[in-house]
C-alpha cells in the first residue's frame, strides 16, 4: 500500500471513529436528560461558558438555522434552564442566561460526561491522554 493510500485509509477511519464518538455523544445526552438533546445540551453549555448570548451567536458557533436554535432554546426555557433578558447594549435584542436550575443540571451533566470520559481513558497513559487532547484541539481549529 502506498502513501496516498494509507492516509486515506486513516482519514476514512478518522471519519468512521468521530462519527460512532457522535452517535454515542447523542446516545448519552439522552441518558443524562430524556427531554434535552445534545444540541439542547450544548446550547446550554455554551451559553453558561460565555455567561449569555443571543440566539443568533448559537446558530453561528453550531452552524444551525434560526429554527433549530429557537426548538431547542424553547425546550430549554420550558424547562426552567435558560431565561430571556433584554440586553442593556442593544434593548432590541435578548440574551440568554442559564437559570440556577440550568446551571445545576449543566454541572450534573459536566460530572457525568466526566467521569464517562476517565472510564474510557482508564488503561491510556498520560501521554496518550494529553496528544488525544492536542489532536482533537488542532482537528477543532481547523489546522
Amino acid at each position: 500500500m502506498n502513501a496516498r493510500d494509507t492516509r486515506a485509509e486513516a482519514v476514512d477511519t478518522i471519519q468512521r471513529e468521530l462519527t460512532a464518538f457522535a452517535r454515542r455523544a447523542r446516545g448519552r445526552a439522552a441518558e443524562l436528560h430524556p427531554e434535552l438533546s445534545l444540541v439542547a445540551y450544548s446550547i446550554l453549555d455554551l451559553v453558561l461558558e460565555r455567561d449569555g448570548c443571543q440566539a443568533t451567536d448559537l446558530a453561528e458557533q453550531f452552524l444551525l438555522d434560526k429554527s433549530t436554535v429557537s426548538r431547542q432554546v424553547g425546550a430549554l426555557e420550558k424547562l426552567g434552564y435558560l431565561e430571556r433578558e433584554v440586553d442593556p447594549g442593544n434593548r432590541r435584542n435578548h440574551l440568554l442566561r442559564a437559570t440556577a436550575a440550568g446551571r445545576a443540571v449543566a454541572r450534573a451533566a459536566e460530572r457525568s460526561r466526566r467521569e464517562a470520559f476517565t472510564a474510557r481513558f482508564a488503561d491510556w497513559t498520560d501521554a496518550d491522554v494529553e496528544a488525544m487532547a492536542g489532536y482533537l484541539v488542532r482537528y477543532n481549529r481547523g489546522g
